[in-house]
């Protein structure tokens, strides 16, 4: 049996190249809806080649403790689009796929 965090791994490595997803957004994907704390907590266990800068928070918001001005610079480079008010503009972003 596949753990939870091996589920939410397999997950965010699909995550397309200018594209982010939610941490909830990734909790249901995994088939467990409210478990999107349980996501975070991979992310921040999460190999190191994982593209981890593409989960955020579902307000398109970075999550306290990550390295937000890195992911931001990351999530530019892929030609994510920002909010004025420095957030992810995730109607413009948001992976759509599986």
């Amino acid at each position: 049996m596949t753990s939870f965090f091996e589920r939410v791994y397999e997950i965010v490595k699909k995550i397309p190249r200018g594209s982010v997803a939610s941490y909830g957004q990734i909790a249901f994907m995994t088939g467990a809806p409210h478990c999107a704390r349980h996501v975070g907590w991979a992310m921040r266990r999460a190999p190191e080649e994982l593209p981890c800068h593409r989960v955020i928070m579902a307000d398109g918001s970075f999550a306290r403790g990550v390295d937000g001005e890195r992911f931001r610079s990351l999530l530019s480079a892929e030609g994510v689009t920002f909010l004025p008010d420095g957030r992810v503009d995730m109607r413009k972003n948001r992976w759509r796929g599986r």
